[in-house]
């Protein structure tokens, strides 16, 4: 396992992360329940390969996780770095006090050693986090009382609004996304590393995108990669401003495949990473062709959601990952954060081409991807 310096705060991490997000389950009385003995078994053989960071979170594996962990962590604390985060409810130091003494008890440990404001925004930090009598001041508090190392914070929110967070001065780490297919916060990430914020990067897999197989994934190296995920963890490390990859790991054998790409000196050679960056503009340049995501087009008189039903469908026609389209796809409509209808919905009235700004064939792009992914 190599192992990094994390920013400034004097540990050296292991490149490959723990995130205790996507633990094994098992068949429990019809069931199904998250399996606590195969779960600690499973960290404690990334442990084993050299892992020293763990990361978990309150909502994880229906709030399982934290407690899984605490059992993992079991005569091996001292050994190993543990991240966990803090829901900002609201602007009450008192209440994100109160969340950390439940952390503290779930994990059953005396302190946690990066402790995240959880997936704030810049408008959360200023009106939530750093105010009189709020979140900040009393994570300086629990940090002087030692039932927290290091305040972190992990991030979702547009790029350029990380960096007067990291500019703040508070922070020592950040947690961000940065994958092969979504590379948004690669200045930001390039400015944290610079300020000396350690920096871990969530999603090197693209959500799970990046885990299926996919021919043209595997084509950017040909030969020299067994899969979509190894090579978008490898792209992940290759990146010298990046000190960790997190990776939800399900079993022993994603652990092993995992800790070899991470004990690697180099992941990338410089020719590699030219040949992919190279590869994957023309990609984004073929996703324009299709769709460049506008949204002018919109809203449709028949409810389809045009501009993610032609996301969906690059992954199938520009990336290959065909089985993750199509599981998408089922899932348009029928959940939260996947509003409107599928493009089987279109009822060609073409009133969306008339709006469109490319003069896309919208309607015959939709008949193609209810025929691909429907």
């Amino acid at each position: 396992m190599k192992y990094r310096e994390f920013g400034k705060t004097g540990v050296k991490i292991s490149a490959l992360g723990f995130g205790a997000m996507r633990l094994p389950t098992l068949e429990l009385n019809g069931k199904t329940a998250f399996d606590h003995d195969e779960s600690v078994r499973i960290i404690h053989k990334a442990f084993e390969l050299g892992v020293n960071y763990i990361d978990t979170a309150p909502y994880y594996c229906d709030r399982e996780s934290e407690i899984i962990v605490g059992k993992a962590l079991k005569g091996c604390r001292d050994k190993v770095y543990l991240s966990t985060k803090n829901p900002i409810e609201n602007d009450s130091g008192e209440d994100w006090r109160k969340r950390l003494e439940s952390s503290l008890s779930k994990l059953d440990t005396d302190r946690i050693d990066f402790y995240h404001m959880w997936g704030i925004s810049l408008e959360a930090f200023r009106t939530k986090i750093d105010v009189p009598g709020g979140p900040m001041e009393a994570a300086l508090r629990a940090k002087e009382e030692g039932l927290i190392r290091h305040i972190s914070f992990s991030f979702h929110d547009k790029a350029e609004n990380m960096l007067p967070i990291i500019d703040s001065g508070y922070f020592e780490t950040v947690l961000m996304q940065y994958n092969l297919m979504d590379r948004s916060n690669e200045a930001s990430l390039a400015y944290a590393h610079e300020k000396g914020l350690g920096t871990v990067i969530m999603g090197p897999v693209g959500g799970g995108r990046l885990g299926y197989a996919s021919a043209a994934i595997a084509d950017l190296l040909p030969g020299k990669v067994k899969s979509s995920p190894q090579i978008a963890l490898r792209f992940v490390l290759s990146n010298p401003a990046v000190d960790c990859a997190l990776s939800g790991m399900g079993t022993e054998a994603m652990v092993a495949e995992n800790a070899e790409i991470a004990s690697k000196e180099s992941p990338l050679s410089p020719t590699e990473i030219e040949r992919v960056n190279a590869a994957m503009a023309e990609n984004k340049k073929l996703e324009g062709l299709y769709c460049t995501g506008c949204n002018y087009c919109m809203p449709c008189p028949a409810g389809v959601n045009i501009p993610l039903n032609f996301q969906i469908m690059n992954y199938h026609r520009v990336y290959g990952l065909t089985d993750y389209a199509k599981e998408q796809y089922r899932m348009i409509g029928a959940v939260d954060w996947m509003k409107g209808e599928k493009a089987s919905a279109c009822v060609e009235c073409g009133e969306c081409e008339e709006k469109c700004p490319q003069k896309l064939e919208i309607r015959k792009q939709l008949k193609e991807t209810a025929a691909a992914l429907g």
